[in-house]
């Protein structure tokens, strides 16, 4: 008989059910708000107001120790030995020796001998033994602490999120540049661990991790302010409009079934060319010379499909001739239309060009682009 698939409630499950009446659901083996008032509702608050997500089911890990940083050098593709103390690395990726990503993770340094990483939620455990191993086969002097189960974290995000946190009071948090943070901080009147400035919805935010009896007060102050709360289901909506990537979807360590990390044209310095000596580098090498058959891009779907929703699968044709397939898809309420990302044949990705999608049976046109697929929004390089 098979064991019974364990769900984590979020640490802030309480205060979503009673007092916000959310709809819950899992995800990556948490049981988290997927929907208060309505997807696209949720989703335009992000783009035009201020949403707040509960993010408590991604990985808080933190790491200590002499030889944190040749740990961390050996884990990732960036060279984060040039990280500042209290910035944020920026977002880089755990290969395996198939130069395929085991997670997209950010690495937090507080100083030489102490970072933070966040790993999402689906891969925590196997990170978590993926340290310890690389730990132990290289002898490393590092400690690795699990912080998920002690601190609640949740982001802010939208056009107006300053705009609130000032009338909260909590003004200073708009002197934070970019990927930079700050530990042990008070907000609404309550210590928080940190508070630190990115976001994955292409708009301005800030992630706040505190104790869970903390968070829900700091929670109230925000919604007192004019912060709305959003779920988790938008928080997709929006990362798809943006091209940013979601394991399961847009990567996976199976080379049989998905491509090296070089095809994803993940962006944001996540791979330094000039680093050596990470795990999968080899291998990553190998495909950087010999290049990739497939290359990750972003499908508009035309006005008159505006409502074929693309989803995980679907085939592409180019004339015929299969040239991918979708990674991920959804209705895109800003641009009113189907969006999503897929994988294309090399030999076919030429942004502007127009490929067929197969859903159902039947052929929607799209057009193939470069990533945002919304306008006014920055190209992350």
């Amino acid at each position: 008989m098979c064991a019974k698939h364990q769900v984590v409630k979020t640490l802030l499950w309480d205060f979503h059910v009673k007092e916000l009446n959310a709809s819950m659901g899992e995800f990556g083996g948490w049981e988290v708000p997927m929907i208060y008032t309505g997807i696209m509702k949720e989703h335009m608050i992000v783009r035009t107001d201020c949403g707040i997500f509960d993010v408590s089911h991604m990985g808080r890990i933190k790491v200590t120790g002499p030889d944190v940083i040749p740990f961390l050098q050996k884990i990732y593709t960036k060279d984060i030995s040039k990280t500042k103390d209290y910035w944020m690395s920026g977002p880089t990726l755990a290969l395996n020796e198939h130069a395929r990503v085991k997670d997209d993770e950010m690495p937090y340094k507080i100083s030489d001998e102490e970072w933070l990483i966040i790993a999402n939620a689906p891969y925590r455990e196997k990170m978590l033994k993926h340290y310890d191993k690389v730990i132990k086969e290289n002898g490393f002097k590092v400690k690795v602490e699990d912080l998920t189960f002690k601190l609640a974290m949740i982001a802010v995000q939208g056009p107006k999120t300053v705009e609130v946190f000032e009338k909260m009071g909590a003004g200073r948090v708009d002197d934070l540049h970019t990927l930079q943070f700050r530990m042990n901080e008070e907000i609404a009147g309550k210590k928080v661990f940190l508070i630190s400035r990115s976001g994955w919805t292409g708009e301005d935010g800030f992630e706040i991790w505190a104790e869970p009896k903390a968070m829900v007060e700091i929670y109230r102050a925000l919604l007192k302010a004019g912060a709305k709360p959003v779920g988790t289901v938008c928080r997709d909506t929006l990362r798809i409009e943006m091209g940013f990537v979601l394991g399961g979807h847009e990567y996976e360590e199976d080379p049989t079934k998905f491509p090296p990390a070089n095809s994803l044209r993940y962006g944001m310095g996540a791979i330094d060319w000039d680093k050596h000596g990470f795990i999968g580098e080899e291998a990553l090498r190998a495909y950087r010379r010999e290049g990739v058959r497939w290359i990750r891009v972003g499908i508009r779907m035309r006005k008159k499909h505006a409502r074929a929703i693309l989803r995980f699968g679907y085939p592409l044709y180019i004339e015929d001739q299969y040239a991918g397939w979708v990674t991920s898809g959804t209705y895109s309420p800003y641009l009113k239309r189907s969006v999503g990302q897929a994988y294309i044949d090399a030999r076919y990705a030429i942004f502007g060009d127009f490929v067929e999608v197969e859903i159902r049976g039947k052929r929607y046109e799209g057009r193939i682009l470069d990533f945002p697929l919304i306008p006014g929004r920055p190209v992350v390089k």
